[in-house]
């Protein structure tokens, strides 16, 4: 059935709103459309809202009363234009009240509210069966109506800096739910029952004074990101490992005594827990986390770093600065991804001020040296100086055993099966032996890590994995050429190529649509390869740190699905304005290049300010 719409697009925004002395003062978005308002009597905040925004998807005399050729004089007016309305911004006014009339806007699933005065909401919210997302933080509420716990579509909740000491037990009712943000309140507890938000991807709840964490918490299995920092928290779940998606979380700024082992966290990349009384790192979290990325334990009561440390294979941050540590394990030397060491504050006695002052890379060379040094004093000579994931290195070195075999044990299949990661680094490796892959394709190794080694192109064993392979590192070897047998990587995801000698890649390379992430930081390259623009699952590229002379936008607007483009510290002269367009790019990188505009004035302000910058430079 076709009929005349209202006047309206899809999205309404009424910000910085002033009280009106009269109708007069007030404009609507259409010139042609003015908003109809009666004389304003003493105000409700919510009577200072234009009364025709309430009644907004229902059509007015004017529009019942034309005709078809009326309508469709100005395209932008014809009847198939018309959608009702779904976007609804009110933020950053004075508002403390809202229109029960909320409830005629059925078609809302996007209601924003955030930094008002509102210090209730109408139960009628309640009845928007269609609503998605809702933001009311910076308010000052303290309840929501029991109503709202019923919207069946609501998947994004955000409450925060508002003066809510408690969170209603309906709020597990919200089965949709994906997002919630409550921090910046006054909030005790979680209420029981909370564990049946089991769509939930984050929980965040940073400053308030929770002091304990419900058991049912660990039913919330999608949870990726748990934001806890600055509350009253003395201890985790133990159980903490049913979380077996939870990729990120932040535990700064509590009472917390110590630490759980995290069995089941395996996702963990991002672990968070400064200022507390933490005494002891368990020596099992150590083999539990191997994606760990950040540990970040500063401020706390640590006294010693345990030699298990260095299983946390993929760390790049450790920061342990103000403890009690006297003594750095000479076994952080063998974390190939680690750049940067944090160890400031504490009384270590083992390694002379001037070393720990020159920072990572120096304090980790002491260590090598140190560890070598040991190795060659118990007997055992460089080569025997260290073990990785279960795989001698002597006879990844070409050494022979007596029989000419490989023995049973080796690689340890069991390490292989259970980690399903193949990684050697820092053991100056120029060749791997085709049995080492065949043995990791037969337990189901997807992870292949041989960073900082000197490998001079890619082994050419790897073509055993190529339907399994989801991650392959090699960065820090002297890699000249990448050969054509990539492109039969069709499970690849990840790829670091980052710190060698390449100046180009293979054509085939285009060919691998699974690719999310590329890293081809400090090489040679002189330009973008054109294949790289043919990577239409590219989501991250990382380029800094080579000879990069000019931006090929028109490859770069092949790259739909591409989010972040880091191109600090090359040669590049000139920023094309039509960069600015590429709106998929939401993380943008340029300082360290030779161009004069934008300025780094620009650039330090972020990507936004960038793209809108450039923006604002194309040529109409």
């Amino acid at each position: 059935m076709c009929g005349p719409y209202p006047r309206r697009r899809r999205y309404y925004q009424i910000r910085e709103f002033q009280m009106a002395s009269s109708a007069d003062e007030l404009e609507s978005e259409d010139p042609d459309d003015e908003l109809e308002l009666d004389e304003p009597e003493p105000p409700t905040l919510a009577e200072d809202l234009p009364k025709r925004l309430y009644d907004i998807n229902e059509a007015d005399a004017d529009s019942k009363a034309v005709n078809l050729e009326q309508l469709t004089i100005k395209e932008e007016d014809a009847w198939w234009n018309q959608v009702p309305l779904n976007n609804l911004d009110l933020s950053s006014n004075t508002l403390t009240h809202i229109s029960p009339k909320i409830e005629n806007l059925q078609s809302l699933t996007v209601l924003t509210l955030h930094d008002n005065a509102l210090v209730e909401l109408p139960p009628e919210i309640g009845k928007l069966e269609k609503l998605m997302r809702l933001n009311v933080s910076h308010n000052k509420l303290s309840q929501l109506p029991r109503e709202m716990y019923s919207l069946p579509e609501l998947r994004h909740l955000n409450i925060s800096y508002n003066e809510f000491d408690e969170l209603n037990p309906d709020i597990s009712d919200l089965h949709m739910l994906e997002f919630l943000d409550g921090g910046h309140n006054n909030i005790q507890s979680l209420p029981g029952g909370i564990g049946f938000l089991v769509r939930l991807t984050a929980l965040l709840l940073p400053n308030n004074h929770i002091k304990e964490l419900p058991p049912d918490l660990v039913n919330m299995r999608s949870l990726q990101k748990i934001d806890l920092m600055h509350n009253d928290l003395t201890s985790l779940p133990e159980d903490m490992g049913l979380l077996r998606k939870l990729e990120c979380l932040y535990l700064q700024h509590n009472d917390i005594l110590e630490l759980p082992e995290f069995e089941g966290n395996e996702a963990l990349s991002e672990l968070h827990a400064s200022n507390n009384f933490i005494k002891i790192i368990p020596k099992a979290m150590c083999s539990n986390l191997p994606h760990l990325k950040i540990l970040d334990l500063r401020d706390n009561k640590i006294t010693e770093l345990p030699d298990e440390l260095c299983l946390l294979r993929n760390l790049n941050r450790l920061d342990v600065s103000n403890n009690t540590i006297s003594v750095l394990p000479v076994t952080l030397s063998s974390l190939a991804h680690l750049i940067s060491l944090q160890v400031e504050g504490n009384p270590i006695k083992t390694i002379r001020r001037d070393i720990l002052q020159c920072g990572t890379t120096r304090i980790l060379k002491t260590l090598h040296d140190r560890a070598l040094a040991k190795a060659k004093e118990e007997g055992g000579g460089v080569d025997d100086a260290s073990t990785s994931a279960g795989i001698s290195v002597t006879r990844l070195r070409g050494g022979q055993m007596d029989d000419g075999d490989i023995p049973g044990n080796f690689p340890d299949r069991y390490k292989l099966r259970h980690t399903r990661t193949l990684a050697v680094n820092l053991e100056e490796l120029t060749s791997v032996p085709d049995q080492v892959f065949q043995i990791a394709r037969d337990e189901g190794v997807h992870v292949v890590d041989f960073a900082r080694n000197q490998l001079s192109t890619l082994p050419n064993g790897l073509q055993h994995m190529k339907d399994l392979v989801t991650e392959l590192v090699l960065s820090n070897n002297v890699i000249g050429y990448v050969p054509q047998f990539i492109s039969q990587f069709t499970r690849l995801s990840f790829l670091n190529l980052s710190n060698n000698l390449l100046n180009d890649l293979p054509t085939e390379f285009g060919v691998l649509n699974t690719l999310r992430e590329l890293n081809i930081a400090n090489n040679r390259f002189p330009c973008i390869p054109n294949c790289v623009y043919e990577l239409q699952g590219l989501e991250i590229l990382i380029a800094s740190e080579n000879h990069i002379k000019m931006l090929n936008v028109s490859g770069l607007q092949n790259m739909r699905r591409l989010s972040t483009l880091d191109l600090r510290n090359n040669d590049i002269e000139t920023v094309p304005p039509i960069l600015g367009n590429l709106t998929n790019i939401t993380h943008l990188e340029l300082v360290g290049n030779p161009f004069r505009q934008p300025r780094h004035q620009i650039l330090m302000k972020g990507t936004d300010a960038i793209m809108s910058y450039l923006r604002d430079r194309i040529p109409t």
